[in-house]
């Protein structure tokens, strides 16, 4: 299950290389993707590179602890002249902490102080900003555009805040838990689709979409027919279903 993480957790953390067995570099800053809202690389801070700057790809981190990132192995570092988006990107300076947040209107909200992500796949999960009163937390839904020095959020966003950072990370563990039960209901929907039609014969030729014959009249039906039908689409399967007797 995805583990919810501030920004500043992944910073100076030490690089394991699973293979090795070694400490491969720390990390030393997060690259964010701005139209995605992605970090998408850690740049690596290590003593022998003095020129090159050497970045890993978020999808390339096994997994991110309180002591340590895991590699596979130090082929997953690359030099940024190897991945030009990466340049790009860093380039960019995008830096979330210390931005001003405004709205599409122009108004000033605040001044985020620290950015939330998912260490599954370095999604931006949400901020928290201060104001001249208090401090809020702010979803990733709310969040238009991540500029070098300004984050643009929704006209609504003031009505949306959030009283702690938790709730972020309730917000995505309930779309994991809804598109777990969308699953559950289409795999109970084949299950149910196998069960009545198996066996049965069918009326008549049952052709394709593309008029190439699937079942000859008088075929009756074994499992692996009902699948096939299947993968060919609601439409054949339909046909199907109202042209079969037994």
């Amino acid at each position: 299950m995805s583990v919810m993480k501030k920004s500043n957790q992944f910073i100076a953390l030490p690089i394991i290389s699973i293979a090795d067995g070694a400490e491969v570099g720390h990390v030393k800053s997060l690259v964010v993707n701005p139209k995605q809202g992605t970090v998408d690389f850690l740049t690596v801070e290590h003593g022998d590179w003095q020129i090159s700057v050497r970045a890993i790809p978020f999808k390339k981190i096994v997994g991110v602890g309180e002591f340590a990132v895991m590699i596979e192995d130090s082929t997953s570092i690359f030099d940024l002249t190897e991945i030009p988006i990466a340049n790009e990107l860093v380039q960019k300076k995008i830096s979330v902490v210390g931005a001003k947040v405004i709205d599409r209107k122009g108004q000033l909200i605040g001044e985020t102080t620290e950015f939330f992500i998912d260490d599954d796949n370095g999604a931006i999960l949400g901020v928290e900003l201060s104001s001249p009163s208090k401090k809020m937390v702010l979803a990733a839904d709310q969040l238009i555009t991540f500029g070098r020095d300004l984050l643009v959020v929704k006209e609504e966003a003031q009505l949306n805040f959030l009283d702690r950072e938790e709730l972020l990370l309730n917000d995505s563990i309930q779309d994991e838990m809804e598109a777990t039960n969308e699953d559950v209901v289409i795999n109970h929907v084949i299950e149910k689709q196998l069960a009545l039609l198996t066996g049965r014969t069918t009326t008549k030729d049952i052709f394709e979409r593309d008029g190439k014959l699937l079942f000859p009249n008088g075929t009756t039906l074994e499992i692996e027919d009902v699948r096939k039908a299947q993968e060919k689409g609601p439409a054949v399967l339909a046909e199907l279903s109202m042209n079969v007797v037994g």
